[in-house]
């Protein structure tokens, strides 16, 4: 089958090489072209443009960042929708609001291509390893179609339901883990304020009632420091959050937590810590408050005609 695949990054650069792994051929864009150059090594094929790939395959795969990245290589001067083929579909597999699959899933029908959202669940490794789970929105009939496309990089399927539902559930799987990881690191910071070791709180809470089982692989990292390489990095979590707000915003749900959570990667990503694994936000909460109060009273100092600076810590420079 020629797939062609729009979005080399962490992720989509594994899903792109499983797909060849299993004999397809496939046809590559990126914003950046050193990302795909591995996959070109291996008989993959370079287009110029999102437009030139659609000419060439019966399956678009779209993995990209946000939604103004989607909407870019599909409806921009370059999109790809421009340049329909008879019994093309997309597959989305990005991370995006539910509202905005359903708007792509209309740009889409208006031109004849079918459209299945398809956003993955799943680390680094479980993208090389071809063990991911798809959450599926889209008619029952395409997803049959082309299951055997999906299982190529993916071990789990699960149908969610029309257009939209597949992101959808994604937006609640999202949502929980940014609220739990910023939940868990409030909870140790906590608990080694009041005295108590850090080994002694992972072997209490790791696999407690009351911890995610995720929490237990950023283990290793919390203990080490060592934030990066990036498995998930915190700026797009903190950008998944944004956008579960914003449906909820759409469907009339109350957020709290979900948008307390939001602001405090937020405010992790102006103390530069957006490319680092989302777990980091332990570390930021974790900072010692001597050390913030020395940079405050630093900058205090540094500007005595116009009195005191505001926190760095807490506005954008």
């Amino acid at each position: 089958m020629r797939i062609g695949f729009i979005g080399l990054g962490i992720m989509g650069s594994r899903m792109a090489a499983n797909l060849q792994k299993h004999g397809h051929s496939l046809f590559v864009f990126n914003r950046t072209r050193e990302k795909a150059e591995p996959l070109v090594a291996e008989g993959a094929k370079w287009a110029d443009s999102a437009a030139a790939l659609a000419l060439q395959v019966e399956v678009i795969i779209t993995m990209l960042a946000h939604p103004d990245a989607v909407e870019e290589a599909a409806l921009g001067e370059d999109g790809f929708l421009r340049y329909p083929q008879p019994g093309q579909i997309w597959v989305d597999c990005s991370t995006v609001n539910p509202s905005f699959s359903r708007k792509m899933a209309a740009e889409a029908k208006a031109r004849n291509v079918k459209f299945l959202d398809a956003p993955v669940t799943g680390s680094k490794g479980q993208a090389e390893s071809a063990k991911l789970t798809f959450w599926v929105g889209g008619e029952p009939s395409d997803l049959e179609a082309y299951r055997q496309l999906l299982e190529c990089m993916g071990n789990r399927i699960i149908h969610c339901g029309g257009q939209g539902m597949g992101t959808s559930l994604k937006m609640v799987m999202n949502q929980l883990l940014g609220t739990a990881m910023a939940g868990f690191a409030e909870g140790f910071v906590l608990g080694e304020s009041l005295g108590l070791s850090r080994k002694v709180l992972f072997e209490a809470l790791t696999g407690a009632p009351a911890v995610a089982p995720f929490l237990a692989l950023k283990r290793e990292r919390i203990e080490n420091g060592n934030y990066t390489p990036a498995d998930f990095p915190l700026r797009w979590l903190q950008k998944d959050l944004h956008l579960a707000a914003v449906s909820a915003h759409e469907a009339g749900a109350a957020m709290p937590l979900t948008n307390a959570a939001k602001e405090l990667y937020r405010l992790a990503i102006r103390d530069g810590r957006g490319s680092e694994d989302f777990s980091a936000i332990y570390d930021y909460l974790a900072l010692p408050r001597d050390v913030k109060a020395t940079d405050n009273r630093h900058c205090e100092q540094s500007d005595p005609a116009n009195g005191p600076r505001e926190d760095v810590y807490a506005h954008d420079s």
